[in-house]
């Protein structure tokens, strides 16, 4: 049985042309599905379609599309109109992002997230099922009985959720076809599973129709250059993205790592030792790397703790033989 193994890009000083040339080789290499995110950059539907004309069989993810910045009427039409074009290739993945976003580039208000995540899977469930939008059960507008104007290419489009706090998680269960953890330790992969199967019960679902679909950062470098760079992006993630990660790492034990870090990359003059400050045990619970043979197989050992489908983070600012270089290295096995 093949490896399912997803790729996915990053979004800043993302090159488009060298990120299609990505998508077409991991198709012929087999790879599940290839992802993009969408921040303040490129438009993420419209790259969709034009990997979508270059490619035959992988899948493509939205990974992520915030759920405030387009309505969820919006988000519905342009997943059907993806999905049409790919041949029904799409997977939707959505999540709150945050609100310094929201707010400070968009414009809108950060407002019940947790509904408005709610509402968009209803809403795209409804309008793709051929149902009318006031039916939908969404609680954040007064919809009326709209449906959506053209024949989908599937009535079903799977919807993935970024989401790290318990009752987003039960949502996942209740509503969603799968998950996307994020810095999540992967040896604490049960708890979330323990999660969406609360909320699956809610609906009479089988949990295990959820699939897991970490973002997982995957360094094959040896001599110790993977470890290092993991530190990197590990503090840059603890303690410049927010609050987010430093409150999920506490929650699972690493607070005093947590806040040395945190310390460390507030002030300017010390941001430079906050990735020396990480320590081993958190790169290895959040980070694959050494050599690419280690990688391979601690990849395959972790898929043991329920990850179903491991989305690799490819490298950033490198030339394409970097890139083409990880995407054969670490292609699915048979």
């Amino acid at each position: 049985m093949t490896e399912r193994t997803g790729l996915v890009a990053f979004w800043k000083n993302f090159d488009r042309k060298l990120y299609v040339r990505a998508a077409e080789l991991a198709d012929d290499l087999g790879y599940d599905s290839f992802w993009i995110p969408e921040a303040w950059g490129y438009e993420i539907f419209s790259l969709l379609t034009e990997m979508a004309l270059k490619t035959k069989r992988i899948k493509l993810g939205t990974g992520i599309v915030n759920v405030f910045s387009r309505t969820p009427g919006l988000i519905a039409m342009s997943a059907a109109t993806v999905d049409d074009i790919s041949e029904g290739r799409l997977i939707l993945g959505i999540g709150t992002s945050g609100a310094k976003v929201i707010e400070g580039f968009h414009g809108r208000p950060f407002a019940k997230p947790l509904t408005q995540t709610r509402d968009v899977i209803k809403v795209v469930r409804t309008l793709l099922a051929g149902g009318k939008l006031h039916e939908a059960g969404a609680e954040n507008a007064d919809y009326r009985p709209f449906q959506l104007a053209i024949e989908p290419k599937r009535r079903k489009i799977p919807i993935y959720v970024a989401a790290l706090k318990q009752k987003a998680i039960e949502s996942i269960g209740e509503l969603a076809d799968g998950w996307i953890p994020t810095f999540w330790p992967y040896a604490e992969t049960k708890r979330g599973l323990e999660w969406i199967a609360t909320g699956a019960a809610k609906a009479g679902r089988d949990p295990k129709e959820i699939t897991v679909a970490p973002f997982t950062t995957a360094l094959p470098m040896g001599g110790g250059a993977g470890e290092m760079m993991a530190k990197d992006i590990v503090s840059f993630y603890v303690g410049g993205m927010g609050d987010y990660y430093a409150e999920l790492l506490t929650g699972f034990g690493y607070g005093d790592d947590v806040k040395r870090i945190t310390e460390l990359y507030a002030d300017k003059a010390t941001r430079s030792q906050a990735a020396a400050a990480v320590p081993d045990k958190l790169i290895e619970a959040l980070t694959v790397s050494g050599d690419p043979e280690h990688c391979i197989e601690e990849l395959k050992r972790r898929r043991e703790f329920g990850i179903d489908l491991p989305i690799l983070n490819l490298p950033t600012n490198m030339p394409w033989e970097m890139i083409e270089m990880f995407i054969r290295g670490m292609a699915p096995r048979s």
